[in-house]
C-alpha cells in the first residue's frame, strides 16, 4: 500500500512520457526548454532503452540513392522530400543540442556499394540530385566514387560502382544516449526505469498510467495532464490497433581488423544492409529483407540464416581478402508501416503519439520529439 505521501507528492506530473529511446528523451527535453517549471516523467519499462536506440549502427544519414528511389516508389515526391527535410533537420537538432564532441560525430565519408541488381540505379542519379536540390542549396547529393573500390578492399567483381553521399555522418550511439540522458536530468526530467506500462486511460481533466508494483503487489498510478507515447516498435503492446509493424535488425561486429582499408559508412540494397568502422573493427548489420516474416517480431533473438548471411557478406565482399572474428552480436527492434512516414499525432485529447520511425530514429528521432512537445504545450 503506498503512503499518503507518496500519493500526494509522488505521482502528479504535467507529462508523462512512455519510452526512454531517442524519440522518448528529445521530447522531454523539448519540453522542458518549452515549459522550464513543468514537471516531466520519463517511463521506462526495462533498465536500459529496450527498442533500437541503444543499438543502432550510429549511422547519421539522410538515405542512400536506392533507398530514395525505392521511397519514390511508394510515397509521393513531396512526401519524400519531406522525410529527406525531417532528416536533415533532426540531425541539425540533435548536433547543435548536444554537440559534435559529446556524440562522437564525424564525416569519413557515406557510400553506397551497387552490385548488378542496382545498377539501373546510375541511371537515375542525376534525376534524383535534381529533385533533392533545393534542400543542399542545389549542391549533388550523389556522386560515382568507383575509383574507391579497389582502395577500400571491397571485392571488385560483385561491386559494381560506389556512389558517394555528401551530407551523411556518423556518430557514437552509446555517447549519444548517455549525452541525451545526462541533458534530460539536468534540466529536471525524472527517469524512471523497470516501469513497465500496462494501462493507459484519458479522462479529460487528467491521464491515468498505470505501471504494477511488483513487491507491494498492487498498481501504481501516475497522473498527468498530457501524456506522451514514444515506443515505437512496442506500440501495439500498449495500443492494438496502431499500425506498427516491428522489424527486427541483426548486427554483428568484428575484433579489430588489422590493417582495415576503409573508414566511414556504407549501404547496400537499398539500405537493408549497412556497415561502418567502429574502432578499427567491421559493424555490419541488416538482411531483414531475407526473412521479412521472421524478423517481424518483437523477441530478441538471433535469426541463424540472417546472421550466416551477415558473415558471408564479409567473407565475400567487405573483407575478401583479410582474415576476422566476430566479437559480438545483438538485435534491435525498428518499427515500419506502409510507408516511411512516421506515426505523430493525437490519439486521445491528451494522448499523443510519436512512434514508427522507419528505422529513421537517429536523424529524425530529435525532430519528431520536438514536434510532439509543440502539440502538448499548444493543446
Amino acid at each position: 500500500m503506498l503512503s499518503y505521501w507518496e500519493q500526494q507528492s509522488l505521482l502528479q506530473y504535467d507529462y508523462i512520457i512512455i519510452g526512454s529511446g531517442i524519440v522518448g528523451l528529445s521530447t522531454a527535453i523539448s519540453l522542458k526548454e518549452r515549459e522550464p517549471r513543468a514537471r516531466v516523467l520519463v517511463l521506462e519499462r526495462e533498465v536500459l532503452p529496450t527498442g533500437a536506440s541503444s543499438k543502432n549502427a550510429g549511422f547519421a544519414c539522410i538515405g542512400s540513392l536506392t533507398e530514395i528511389l525505392a521511397d519514390l516508389q511508394t510515397m509521393s515526391t513531396e512526401e519524400v522530400l519531406n522525410l529527406v527535410a525531417m532528416r536533415m533537420a533532426g540531425l541539425r537538432l540533435l548536433r547543435n543540442r548536444l554537440g559534435d564532441d559529446r556524440i562522437g560525430y564525424r564525416e569519413n565519408g557515406s557510400y553506397e556499394l551497387i552490385g548488378v541488381h542496382e545498377e539501373w540505379a546510375l541511371n537515375e542519379l542525376e534525376a534524383v540530385n535534381r529533385t533533392l536540390g533545393d534542400l543542399f542549396d542545389e549542391q549533388p547529393a550523389f556522386s560515382l566514387a568507383n575509383e574507391k573500390i579497389n582502395t577500400f578492399g571491397f571485392a571488385g567483381k560483385q561491386v559494381k560502382a560506389l556512389i558517394r553521399n555528401h551530407f551523411e555522418g556518423e556518430l557514437h550511439t552509446g555517447k549519444m544516449l548517455r549525452t541525451l540522458i545526462d541533458k534530460a536530468i539536468a534540466s529536471g526530467v525524472e527517469i524512471k526505469t523497470g516501469c513497465p506500462v500496462t494501462h493507459i486511460e484519458d479522462f479529460h481533466t487528467v491521464v491515468n498510467v498505470v505501471v504494477p508494483h511488483q513487491l507491494l503487489k498492487e498498481d501504481i498510478i501516475f497522473t498527468c495532464r498530457k501524456l506522451l507515447v514514444c515506443t515505437n516498435a512496442f506500440t501495439r503492446q500498449l495500443l492494438p490497433t496502431e499500425e506498427v509493424i516491428p522489424g527486427r535488425g541483426q548486427v554483428l561486429i568484428t575484433a579489430p581488423v588489422k590493417d582495415l582499408r576503409f573508414k566511414g559508412i556504407f549501404h547496400l540494397e537499398e539500405g537493408y544492409y549497412y556497415f561502418r568502422e567502429v574502432d578499427g573493427r567491421v559493424l555490419l548489420g541488416g538482411g531483414r529483407q531475407l526473412d521479412f516474416a521472421g524478423e517481424t517480431s518483437v523477441d530478441f533473438v538471433f535469426n541463424d540464416r540472417i546472421q550466416h548471411e551477415l558473415e558471408t557478406l564479409l567473407r565475400t565482399l567487405i573483407l575478401p581478402d583479410q582474415p576476422f572474428t566476430i566479437e559480438s552480436r545483438w538485435t534491435g527492434i525498428m518499427a515500419f508501416g506502409p510507408t516511411k512516414k512516421p506515426i505523430v499525432r493525437a490519439y486521445t485529447d491528451n494522448i499523443i503519439l510519436g512512434v514508427r520511425m522507419g528505422g529513421m530514429g537517429v536523424a529524425i528521432g530529435s525532430m519528431i520529439g520536438e514536434k510532439l512537445a509543440v502539440m502538448a504545450t499548444e493543446a
